[in-house]
């Protein structure tokens, strides 16, 4: 069970270097400020192995006892605790979906404590109030900044070609501030997947983190790929300057929170940044867009997907409760009957937009 334990953690840890710590280069990367898929990614993993190793260690206490009791953490709820909110992340790795880390993470811990009868109410309730707030202060911050940027830039196009060292600079901040939001991803997030651990007693802090540090590193470079490719590219084409204001609006907002212990949407904040910059250059239009759709329908379905499935976990291995077996079949009868429906309609509006054709 240890082996499983620890085999599950590295490997999410990977995957969270591929959603939450690959996300961070997307604005420097479809600014065009760095050319090459692979030194982004290169950039981002050196970046997050700094945050992590030097300031995660506050997370890493929420984590593994803040919200639910550490008494009542063993190895094998550990393992059902990471085996939930890796699941719930591999798969959204798996379409590319930028998601939050720490939601799926705080998600499964809280199922589990649903499940043993031992929630620490107010911290949770606080943890949920930031997310809510904190991806909305990032898009309102980058709306204004990217209305400031929009003054700006036709004067900087008219500078002469000697003073067109301004724009090397530009790119030189760009690059920094995407290291920057690495860095502080790597901080806040590299407790997701070691914090369980530090619970159970399977490892020190210090230890844990730079293990998890050396596998958030790994994976952003091996499975960020396409992460980067949706924040990069699909939601809005960003300018140097409009992807530094996204950069340092949700690095700061992600290192302020992890200074308090708080394990936030990185990857929410940073997409909710490149969302006000947009909104700020195309107005709302940026909310019709397919893309824009899918990843606040994932947003809101990951906690509770990776919630559900601890609970149901810790059911039926740690309380042999078999009766969770029905929670399971509702949920898979209530999906598939609302995928039907969806299916339907969708029809419904071809087949109607031929005949009006």
């Amino acid at each position: 069970m240890l082996i499983i334990a620890w085999v599950i953690a590295l490997f999410f840890a990977a995957n969270i270097g591929a959603s939450g710590t690959a996300a961070s280069m997307g604005a420097a990367y479809g600014a065009g400020a760095i050319r090459r898929k692979w030194m982004a990614l290169v950039l981002v993993a050196a970046a997050a192995f700094l945050g992590a190793v030097i300031g995660g260690g506050s997370v890493v206490k929420t984590i593994s006892g803040g919200i639910v009791p550490s008494h009542d953490i063993t190895v094998e709820i550990t393992v059902l605790i990471l085996a939930s909110a890796c699941l719930t992340l591999f798969i959204s790795n798996l379409i590319g979906v930028p998601l939050s880390t720490s939601e799926v993470t705080v998600g499964a811990v809280v199922g589990v404590g649903l499940a043993i009868g031992h929630v620490y109410g107010s911290k949770l309730m606080f943890i949920v109030s930031v997310w809510l707030i904190m991806p909305f202060v990032a898009m309102g911050i980058a709306y204004l900044l990217g209305k400031l940027i929009r003054v700006l830039e036709p004067k900087l196009s008219n500078l002469s070609a000697a003073a067109r060292y301004t724009t090397l600079s530009l790119t030189g901040l760009l690059v920094l501030s995407g290291c920057y939001e690495a860095f502080s991803a790597g901080m806040n997030n590299v407790a997701n997947a070691i914090g369980p651990l530090v619970a159970a007693n399977v490892i020190s802090v210090h230890a844990g983190l730079i293990f998890g540090a050396l596998f958030v590193s790994i994976g952003a470079m091996v499975l960020g790929g396409k992460v980067l490719d949706t924040n990069a590219k699909k939601i809005t084409q960003l300018s140097v300057l409009q992807g530094t204001a996204v950069s340092l609006t949700s690095a700061t907002l992600v290192l302020i929170a992890s200074l308090f212990g708080l394990p936030v949407p990185q990857t929410q904040a940073t997409t909710m940044a490149i969302f006000g910059v947009g909104q700020s250059k195309v107005g709302r239009d940026i909310w019709r867009q397919d893309v824009v759709k899918r990843i606040v329908k994932i947003w809101i379905a990951s906690p509770v997907s990776s919630l559900l499935l601890s609970y149901v976990l810790v059911e039926l291995v740690t309380n042999r409760n078999l009766s969770a077996l029905w929670v399971v079949a509702a949920v898979i009868v209530f999906a598939g009957l609302l995928w039907m429906f969806r299916r339907m309609r969708s029809r419904q509006a071809s087949v109607a937009q031929r005949k009006s054709l």
